[in-house]
């Protein structure tokens, strides 16, 4: 079950696979959290911002909400200005 609420109709296939990705990690918290923002944002990512995006999609699902939580530092190889505000986006 997915929680979007956006068609993946007019996306690009590589859209359309990080935006169900996004919407399918494991857990339901980081599903929501990460495919919200996806929903959100997937449209207007530019090529770089989707590379991110993707490397984002492969860390753990305890990691990454550690990471959105603050209750684990980022890792300075995935703090970037970029990342920061993605992270704010979704708290």
């Amino acid at each position: 079950m997915s929680g979007s609420t956006r068609s993946s109709a007019d996306l690009d296939p590589r859209r359309r696979k990080i935006l169900f990705r996004a919407w399918h990690r494991g857990m339901r918290e980081t599903d929501l959290i990460m495919g919200r923002f996806a929903d959100e944002a997937i449209a207007g990512f530019s090529e770089a911002e989707l590379d991110e995006f993707e490397r984002l999609i492969e860390v753990l699902d305890r990691d990454l909400l550690g990471w959105i939580t603050g209750e684990i530092a980022v890792p300075e190889n995935y703090d970037s200005p970029s990342r920061s505000s993605t992270a704010c986006s979704m708290r």
